[in-house]
């Protein structure tokens, strides 16, 4: 790649740019500082998430049909940290998500929108994750079967709404939330599986849909539904390893998203989430 284009892909220059400007940052920062072994402020995480569970600023409105993202983001933050989630506040998450579910099955992102796999998994996730009898009662498990069959398409795909677009994002969300539900059956994943394999590519990793150029976030989710239908096999491993540990950048440490990307923090939860043991022993 010899140039920069409007997709952001960064030429070599670039690259060398970034590191230099990093090497520039951890200089001074060494001057003034000691270095120890980086630690996880908890108490800080946990007051700050605590806090999000009830109360949020407004620049966060434009997430306003994200809203059980954000329960969920929290929640599953309190459950790595193993914090314990307030009994009133976990009735009233779910008394909340229980508004965003949708007459015809799913959850939407916000109370009175339309019903939205992307939602429906991070609500069904927060609810397994407060685990209560009030939470699991809260997701009609008929009505979203209902929905996932709305959803899925004759090639094996899932849109991610009536009407919506399809990628590899949805075969996970609809995985997910059927495993984690109990509904998952044969019938409704027919030629999932292999619509998935063929979101693999030459690279090793998975596109969005077959044909594109494979990409962190799409990989995982790929990778992840497929091990959810107990299907990995079908998938090139040794490849998928090889394009993995490849976006790993070695002098910021950090992952990339694709081939020619600069680094984002994001992508060390995407790709070093693929790093898992049925993949390492491969």
């Amino acid at each position: 790649m010899l140039f920069a284009d409007a997709d952001a892909f960064f030429y070599y220059p670039a690259q060398k740019k970034v590191e230099r400007n990093i090497e520039e940052v951890l200089s001074v920062y060494k001057q003034i500082h000691s270095v120890p072994e980086p630690t996880l402020l908890r108490e800080q995480h946990y007051q700050y998430l605590k806090k999000g569970l009830r109360t949020l600023s407004d620049a966060y409105e434009c997430l306003d049909a994200s809203r059980p993202w954000l329960c969920y983001w929290i929640l599953h933050s309190l459950e790595l940290l193993e914090e314990p989630i307030p009994a009133a506040v976990a009735s009233d998450v779910c008394q909340f998500l229980a508004h965003c579910q949708s007459p015809t099955g799913g959850f939407a992102g916000g109370p009175r929108q339309h019903a939205h796999l992307a939602p429906t998994y991070a609500a069904v996730n927060a609810l397994c994750i407060i685990g209560t009898e009030e939470a699991y009662g809260i997701i009609d498990r008929e009505r979203l079967l209902d929905f996932l069959r709305s959803v899925k398409q004759p090639d094996g795909s899932f849109v991610m709404h009536v009407g919506g677009e399809v990628d590899v994002r949805s075969a996970y969300c609809a995985a997910s939330v059927a495993s984690l539900t109990n509904i998952l059956t044969p019938k409704l994943f027919e030629d999932t599986p292999g619509w998935i394999l063929r979101c693999q590519n030459w690279e090793g990793g998975l596109g969005g849909v077959p044909g594109l150029e494979a990409h962190g976030g799409y990989t995982f989710c790929g990778t992840a539904a497929m091990v959810i239908l107990g299907k990995e096999h079908m998938l090139d491993l040794k490849g998928l390893l090889r394009w993995t540990v490849s976006r790993q950048m070695r002098y910021e440490g950090g992952f990339q998203g694709r081939c020619n990307k600069l680094v984002d923090g994001c992508y060390s939860f995407w790709q070093a989430g693929l790093l898992s043991p049925f993949i390492s022993t491969t």
